[in-house]
């Protein structure tokens, strides 16, 4: 099946709104992104959610990370009391914040499912790295899950990765584990080992693959911990994970990392069901008014209800 029309109209507009382009230099990359977060303004960005006061509470809770505090929010339906929980990771290349389009998502699952959301605002590279903020996450789910019935782990992009780490973090810690994992387009090796990687980017308008090197590199912290499953979850163990649903299209730098996690939970015997979309652009399912992003969310609905 072809890209719809109103996709190829986003593929081409998004990037461009986004500034979107490859990395000039490291130093200059890193420059940017340090004064991009000292100007960023925090909190929720809910401007694309009508009403969001008086549809939604909201809750900020503190965790304490290896490198100063950072904050989580609790979002909740008013007049509602969940029995579900969705904690979802952020993406943004471990580089960028909680965007309005995530907000936007979020409301619309929250709604959907009767469920609150947690959404932590972990420390971002290049400042930090996964090491002051991994096990402050690990317990925040853990606690969620013992305290709130059936638990969603759910994340896009650099956000799906982290939660894939978490998940298998939550496994080896034993206790109450998440009922689902919700992944879309996620970016679950930061070695970029699958040879196909270089093929696939060229053909990707969004995502650059010197950047990624380099945000790798940064969210790693050194070399040695790039193929961590705490940095590069699909190298890791996949045994005994819960059942996954994972989205991804093929215009995507990172498609053949889904694949590979594709291939390698098929190996460890995990329940992952794979949706890969012909021509579609990253992390697709987030984007408005195209068919493409109905039809997931139909699936979506679906795989968590």
């Amino acid at each position: 099946m072809s890209p719809s029309r109103r996709h190829q109209l986003l593929a081409w507009a998004v990037p461009r709104l986004r500034r979107s382009g490859e990395l000039e230099s490291p130093e200059v990359e890193r420059a940017r992104l340090v004064e991009a977060h000292a100007r960023a303004p925090g909190g929720l960005p809910t401007r694309l959610v009508p009403r969001f006061a008086r549809r939604f509470s909201v809750v900020t809770e503190v965790l304490k990370g290896a490198a100063g505090d950072f904050s989580s929010y609790v979002v909740t339906p008013r007049g509602t009391d969940p029995q579900r929980t969705v904690v979802y990771l952020h993406g943004g290349g471990y580089v960028s914040g909680i965007d309005p389009f995530h907000v936007r998502y979020l409301a619309r699952l929250a709604t959907a499912l009767g469920a609150r959301i947690v959404l932590p605002d972990y420390p971002l590279a290049p400042e930090h790295t996964w090491r002051d903020s991994h096990d402050p996450l690990v317990d925040l789910v853990a606690r969620w899950t013992a305290d709130s019935g059936e638990l969603i782990l759910a994340g896009d992009s650099a956000g799906g990765g982290y939660a894939l780490a978490l998940a298998l973090a939550l496994r080896d810690r034993g206790g109450p584990q998440p009922a689902r994992l919700l992944l879309h387009a996620p970016w679950v090796d930061l070695t970029t080992s699958t040879p196909e990687t270089a093929a696939f980017s060229a053909e990707d308008p969004w995502l650059f693959l010197g950047k990624l090197h380099a945000y790798a590199a940064w969210w790693a912290g050194s070399p040695d911990d790039l193929a961590r499953p705490e940095v590069s979850p699909a190298l890791g163990d996949l045994h005994g994970l819960p059942a996954a649903l994972m989205f991804c299209g093929t215009r995507d730098t990172l498609a053949p990392g889904c694949r590979l996690l594709d291939r390698r939970a098929a190996e460890a015997g995990w329940d992952l069901a794979y949706v890969e979309r012909p021509g579609l652009i990253h992390v697709y399912p987030l984007l408005p008014l195209i068919p493409e992003a109905r039809d997931a969310w139909q699936r979506t609905l679906e795989f968590l209800t």
